[in-house]
């Protein structure tokens, strides 16, 4: 494709990418014991260091925040050794890895958590779902609150995971504050029944996701620190009426802190019956944000494309397609055909699905 935005360089803060083609954070449930990534991860990430940004699987910020089997965490001294593997490898290829920041909340079980506590949200409810366990499937259990007290802990979980971040080699962190997760959870109304200072209007709901957000500016610095967002999630029992006011506050806020990016999720799940929600996420708050805007969501080339051409975003990731096509830049530049992704593998341990995708060089010819 002659002229192509996807593949032009991208420059703003501290980012500096080589094209404008993300590779969006994506659970793969490979990591090693004790939640270490190991050297298939750091291949793994090597074979798709030509994106202009490698935004890293989403790991817990400590032992609390886990939600699924073998994900990694950056809470630990082993981890932090595990995810240097991983920064190493990609930079030795000139790649640009931040790492995603997460604690899931309600989103685990008491099977996963440490002493089977129960998992902690913003109220006493339950999303409604299923969690794989060392014991199978469970349904989603009903959430501790957490007390006032308590949450400071978790804005300094965050802090030192980032600090943890940076020392593994990483080029910056996103805060995931996107598809029902903690975070996400105390700004939706519908998770967050709280009467004190982080519950009720859409300014306390918001107001723990600024403090997070505060924090790991602090920690190091807010030019590599990104944020992820889903103004349209409905998963897990996740819902508000007023998603435009509740994000364009956020969003407002966020704008005036000088942020490595802001990454919107567009709807992921059919919004039928939530006539209220945004149809058009990035296109909606687009106005609101003025530095680096990342969209994501089911993206084609040629989607992407279109989407750069209008001014809706400045990147767009790429999260399937990335999974089944290590070189996605190169195809996406010279319009070859595109592997097809094995969903039966997503979550699978080995490397079959995981770091066995063909490079264009390696297709067979004729």
């Amino acid at each position: 494709m002659m002229n192509n935005p996807l593949l032009n360089r991208y420059k703003s803060g501290a980012l500096a990418l080589k094209n404008r083609i993300v590779m969006a954070p994506l659970t793969r449930r490979r990591a090693g014991e004790g939640h270490v990534p190991v050297e298939m991860n750091a291949m793994y990430y090597a074979q798709r260091a030509g994106a202009g940004l490698i935004i890293a699987e989403a790991s817990q910020i400590s032992a609390q925040g886990i939600g699924y089997m073998n994900t990694p965490g950056i809470h630990t001294n082993e981890q932090v050794e595990g995810w240097k593997k991983v920064t190493a490898a990609v930079h030795e290829k000139d790649g640009l890895i931040f790492l995603q920041l997460w604690h899931v909340g309600r989103v685990s079980h008491s099977l996963l958590q440490p002493d089977n506590a129960l998992p902690v949200s913003a109220s006493a409810l339950s999303g409604g779902d299923y969690i794989t366990t060392p014991q199978g499937k469970k349904p989603m259990e009903v959430a501790r609150p957490l007390e006032l007290d308590e949450i400071p802990g978790i804005v300094d979980d965050y802090r030192k995971a980032a600090r943890n971040a940076m020392l593994a080699g990483f080029d910056g962190v996103e805060i995931h504050a996107a598809n029902s997760y903690l975070l996400d959870q105390f700004m939706h109304s519908s998770s967050n029944t709280r009467t004190d200072r982080y519950g009720g209007s859409i300014e306390n709901r918001c107001r723990f996701t600024l403090e997070v957000t505060e924090a790991v500016c602090a920690e190091i610095g807010s030019e590599r620190t990104g944020i992820r967002l889903s103004p349209s999630n409905i998963r897990y029992g996740m819902n508000d009426p007023d998603p435009a006011g509740l994000f364009g506050y956020l969003i407002s806020a966020l704008d005036k802190r000088n942020l490595a990016y802001l990454h919107l999720v567009e709807p992921m799940l059919s919004l039928d019956g939530h006539p209220h929600m945004i149809q058009h996420v990035a296109r909606h708050f687009r106005s609101l944000y003025s530095g680096t805007l990342i969209t994501a969501g089911n993206y084609t080339p040629e989607t992407a494309r279109e989407a750069i051409e209008a001014g809706h975003a400045d990147l767009v990731a790429f999260g399937r397609l990335f999974i089944s096509n290590p070189d996605l830049p190169v195809r996406i530049a010279l319009n070859a055909p595109l592997n097809e992704p094995d969903k039966d593998t997503f979550y699978t341990r080995g490397p079959k699905g995981y770091i066995d995708y063909p490079m264009l060089n390696e297709m067979p010819s004729g």
